[in-house]
């Protein structure tokens, strides 16, 4: 669960607005999916919705149902209040508890892409699972908790296991597989370039 420490930001005692609400469920999606190493079409599978929808909602073009939004939500582990809260406070820190909530799918550690730069999420993998990674400009810190993922990066693997960690650029092609026989609990740091 994600609890933000907020501050008041300028006009704090004005509402937001609907518009303000509904202008960020976009990016908070397309920041879930690139966290949890997902395209938009394994995400409009996961979710059941179609691929056009998912990428007209990321960009703003449409306004997701609320049926639409559920699915979304359900299929990238996230409550719905995360996409619809007013963001009307600027978060100060984001502290994060996430033990058990691996069960359950990845869970976003980090602030909304609009105030933080950072992309932070734990998973659990599980015995034999891949994550295609996301090839951009930018880098990745993985730590391993438990178990042993293998990262290949531009077809070089890396084996890492608990308490590793493995840093790298982004802009090689890379995937994250469990190789062990019990799942793997992963926090991942993503960073852009700017």
């Amino acid at each position: 669960m994600t609890e933000p420490m907020t501050a008041p930001a300028d006009g704090a005692d004005e509402p937001a607005g609907w518009e303000a609400v509904v202008g960020s469920i976009g990016p908070k999606v397309r920041a879930l999916r690139l966290a949890g190493g997902l395209t938009l079409q394994q995400l409009a599978r996961a979710a059941d919705v179609s691929t056009a929808s998912v990428h007209k909602v990321e960009r703003g073009e449409m306004v997701p149902t609320i049926t639409t939004l559920l699915k979304i939500s359900r299929a990238l582990g996230t409550p719905i209040r995360h996409f619809v809260e007013d963001s009307g406070t600027e978060p100060v820190a984001v502290h994060t508890r996430f033990g058990d909530a691996l069960a359950a799918g990845p869970v976003v550690l980090t602030g909304s892409a609009e105030r933080f730069r950072a992309l932070g999420t734990a998973a659990r993998l599980a015995p034999g699972e891949r994550r295609p990674g996301l090839r951009r400009p930018g880098e990745l810190l993985l730590v391993v908790l438990e178990g042993e993922i293998e990262v290949t990066i531009g077809g070089t693997p890396f084996t890492v296991t608990a308490d590793q960690s493995l840093h790298f650029a982004t802009d090689a092609e890379h995937e994250l597989r469990n190789t062990g026989d019990v799942p793997a609990d992963v926090v991942a740091v993503d960073v852009p370039s700017t």
